[in-house]
């Protein structure tokens, strides 16, 4: 309607009338009207105008020939229409019209209204520009909110250039009060300027490197339009807001637009807008071109190495981002540091001087194409450590920190970078030393180098020990003085268990050892203890305190006194330096028994009862010495004129135990008669020698009437292989001097003739078949020989009678149990012991039986 005054000042009043009216004007503009504009007589589809497919519902056409719906006050004629009242709040309806493309520019005018009958707000009218059929972006105009019932007019300002085309949409909004109509009509599509609204000049696209800020410049030409509002669109809806604005000329401005370091995320399309209650402007699209700058996909490559120096190759052939490449940089720098060091290369290698040794590096490529901000980001990098370099110097004199036994402490200067020109180094300490029997020992210890003292552990004691520091890296080595340290004292080693040897006595032990193998020092005392810990006496303590002896450094033997016999002691011994008592070893001693002790006999009569074959005697027991009695013994020795009659004070005692058989067929001089378990001695008690009984396999026969015998009391005491026997003489019986007077046991004697007799009878008949056999042999001379062999038989009856008769002399009946023979027969070899067969007269071949007795005893004498 401004523009309409305007032209009306300007000509006469019945022209003016006409421009104020829009529909004389609409006819005659309407030759000047491109394709695209529509006055909806006919509808929209006459008008090539189309509702879009993907909205929420759709616009509605309003003819003047047609009846409607609508309230009284809304306007006459033909249009397009949307009742709010109908649709939800935020639906709406688009309708598109037809695509244009020219290379010039374009105005589109158009009448709206927003109307509701309570005067609340219908939604919202959004005038959208679609170029290219690309997304839709924001609206470029738009009203809102109750216009009244009257038609407005608006002009859009649209430059487009070709090859472009672009599609203008008018879209309706409902809002939340859903009441009201918003309506177009009379939609103009021009081939001229706007007049009020600016038109924008073309906009160029814009390239930057990623990283920096990109500046669109909008060139717009109308009147009174710095004042109106500006942005920057993007083709995906984001609207940019006007960095500055700039009047060039009365009917020109400038307006910046600035974008803050983009990224490729930032590459669009962009357009220019400006916005007022008259109209719009739209300029073409521009693109935002965002460069990457390049940067190597592979690092550095590793070419050579040394102390000082890194040779690399930059590989840069393959990059990332966006070229031409017009520098090749070299960036690199300690990994552990903060500083960088950029080179700047023309060539494929290049080789980095003057760096540290055994030192890490990062190595990377820098590519840098045309613009600001064309640097890239540097490549991957390269990590490399160059190598180390021969230490400086030796370590200086070790200095000793502590001396102990078996280890010693050693400090030294604190070895820093500068000294050991790596980082990676070894401290070693070599040590060695010498000790007795041509032991030796060297060896190397790998320190920690970050430690402020180091410890060489298990060293012998009181040794000398060569001592040196290896300061060690890949390059080289160098070694510090050796220093001779002797380390302290410790206490002994153990006494071997080899060395140690006792030698045993009743009631002594002699024990003698060795030094130490590892004196670990001096030697200064030895210390002996010792108890008792078992016995085989009972009688014995064993659960006293241990007694304590001490020797010194140069005795190695002691003899312990005043122990008792049959006991087992234990030995502890342990050797001390200065710094005390080693370990003790131990050994177990046992003394000797002894023998027992029997009761004093001397000027005792322990002789009870004497008889011409037996003799009782008293037997006190013995006190056990070490170790219980294990038997008594009673030992006969029979007295000879020409022997030495021995000594029971200082006797030695019969150690082999002799039968009376034994002795008696082996010329023995004595023999043992009984032999007693020490539990029937438990007090004196008599026992008779001569008895003719068997004690624990022992005969205890008669003695002979006409022989001197020695009656021995033994007591032995025996422990696994030891044995020891104490004896006395505790009675003589002599020798008989008269035949004694023997009033025998008739029973008894008649048994014993019965056996001499069947022993007579057996010689005479072996006699007798002797004679037969001869007499057949030498019958010539049988007359003669007969009388000779008659003269020998009674020759040889004569000496039989005489020895039987002294055999039984000698006999005599001790005890009625047991019968004793001691006979002819002992000496040839026949049992002492016959039957008690009964006396039977026996008559061999018409031999004659004579019986001699005496004092009832009788021998039965055969002979022919």
């Amino acid at each position: 309607m401004d523009s309409a005054a305007a032209a009306a000042a300007a000509l006469p009043a019945f022209v003016a009338l006409l421009l104020l009216s829009p529909w004389p004007l609409l006819g005659s503009a309407q030759g000047q009207f491109s394709a695209g504009g529509c006055t909806f007589d006919d509808g929209p589809g006459a008008c090539d105008y189309h509702q879009d497919l993907y909205d929420d519902f759709e616009w509605v056409h309003v003819s003047a020939q047609e009846p409607h719906y609508l309230p009284p006050e809304m306007p006459q004629g033909s249009y397009m229409i949307v009742d709010s009242s109908d649709h939800d709040p935020g639906e709406k309806a688009r309708l598109q019209l037809p695509t244009m493309k020219e290379n010039d520019t374009h105005c589109i005018d158009f009448s709206y209204l927003l109307y509701s009958q309570k005067g609340l707000n219908p939604g919202t009218l959004n005038i959208l520009v679609r170029v290219n059929k690309g997304p839709l972006a924001n609206p470029i105009w738009n009203v809102t909110g109750f216009t009244g019932r009257e038609w407005l007019r608006a002009e859009l300002a649209v430059s487009t250039f070709w090859p472009n085309e672009y599609q203008v949409i008018f879209e309706a909004e409902v809002s939340g009060g859903r009441s009201g109509y918003i309506a177009i009509d009379d939609i103009q599509v021009l081939s001229y300027p706007c007049d009020k609204s600016p038109h924008f000049l073309r906009l160029g696209d814009v390239e930057v490197n990623a990283g920096q800020n990109a500046t669109f410049q909008c060139i717009a030409t109308g009147r009174d339009a710095v004042h109106n509002k500006l942005w920057l669109q993007r083709r995906n809806g984001e609207d940019i807001p006007v960095a500055q604005t700039k009047n060039i000329n009365h009917r020109r401005f400038a307006a910046s637009f600035r974008l803050q370091e983009v990224t490729k995320t930032d590459q669009d399309l962009y357009r220019c807008v400006t916005q007022s209650e008259r109209g719009s402007g739209v300029s073409n699209f521009a693109q935002l071109i965002v460069r990457e700058p390049p940067r190597p996909i592979a690092p550095p490559q590793l070419l050579g190495v040394g102390p000082t120096y890194l040779l690399i190759q930059l590989n840069a052939n393959s990059i990332i981002g966006d070229g031409p490449i017009i520098l090749k940089e070299v960036e690199y720098r300690m990994t552990s540091g903060s500083w960088t060091e950029t080179h700047a290369v023309n060539a494929p290698t290049y080789k980095l001087w003057h760096l540290d040794p055994d030192t890490e590096y990062e190595i990377r490529v820098l590519l840098t194409r045309p613009g600001e901000g064309g640097t890239g980001l540097p490549g991957p990098p390269l990590i490399t450590r160059t190598k180390c370099a021969e230490p400086m110097r030796t370590p200086k004199t070790l200095k000793i920190a502590e001396i102990q036994a078996r280890r010693i402490a050693v400090d030294w200067e604190s070895l820093g970078y500068n000294i050991t020109r790596c980082h990676t180094f070894n401290v070693t300490i070599c040590y060695h030393y010498f000790r007795g029997h041509n032991e030796s020992k060297a060896d190397c210890l790998d320190m920690d180098p970050k430690a402020p003292q180091h410890v060489v552990n298990h060293l012998p004691p009181y040794t000398n020990v060569s001592l040196k520091m290896i300061l060690t890296n890949p390059e080289g080595r160098k070694e510090s003085e050796e220093t001779i340290i002797q380390t302290d004292e410790d206490v002994p080693g153990p006494v071997p268990v080899k060395s140690l040897q006792g030698t045993s006595f009743e009631n002594k032990i002699f024990l003698n050892w060795k030094e130490p193998l590892d004196p670990n020092g001096i030697i200064t005392q030895y210390e002996v203890s010792y108890s008792s810990i078992r016995s085989f006496d009972p009688a014995v303590p064993v659960a006293g305190p241990p007694q304590t002896v001490s020797n010194l450094w140069n005795s190695t033997h002691h003899v312990f006194m005043h122990l008792h016999p049959g006991t087992t002691y234990q030995f502890f011994i342990r050797a001390s330096t200065v710094k005390g008592f080693g370990p003790a070893t131990s050994i177990n001693v046992t003394t000797n028994i002894s023998a027992p002790t029997l009761p004093d006999y001397e000027g005792v009569d322990a002789s009870l009862n004497e008889t011409a074959t037996t003799i009782t005697v008293l037997l006190r027991p013995a006190q056990a010495k070490g170790a219980p009695i294990s038997a008594y013994q009673i030992v006969v020795e029979e007295l000879h004129p020409h022997r030495t009659k021995r000594e029971a004070g200082a006797m030695e005692c019969y150690q082999v135990p002799v039968t009376y058989q034994n002795a008696m067929s082996g010329g023995a001089p004595y023999y043992f008669a009984a032999e007693l378990p020490p539990g029937n001695l438990p007090e004196p008690a008599p026992f008779t020698v001569g008895d003719n009984r068997t004690y624990q396999g022992f005969w205890n026969p008669p003695l002979a009437p006409r022989k001197g015998y020695n009656i021995y009391f033994q007591a032995m005491s025996s422990v696994e292989k030891e044995t020891k026997t104490q004896c006395v003489r505790i009675a003589t019986k002599a020798a008989a001097t008269e035949e004694p007077e023997v009033i025998p046991d008739p029973a008894k004697q008649t048994d014993r003739v019965v056996k001499i007799a069947g022993i007579s009878a057996g010689i005479l008949v072996f006699i007798l078949l002797l004679l037969v056999v001869i007499l057949i042999v030498k019958k010539s001379k049988l007359a003669k020989k007969r009388k000779d062999a008659m003269g020998n038989t009674r020759q040889e009856m004569t000496h039989m009678v005489n020895a039987m008769d002294r055999s039984y002399a000698d006999q005599s009946t001790l005890h009625a149990e047991d019968p004793l023979s001691i006979t002819f027969m002992d000496q040839h070899n026949f049992s002492p012991r016959l039957p008690n067969d009964p006396l039977v007269p026996t008559a061999v071949l018409g031999r004659k039986n004579v019986y001699h007795g005496d004092n009832n005893s009788f021998f039965a004498i055969s002979y022919l």
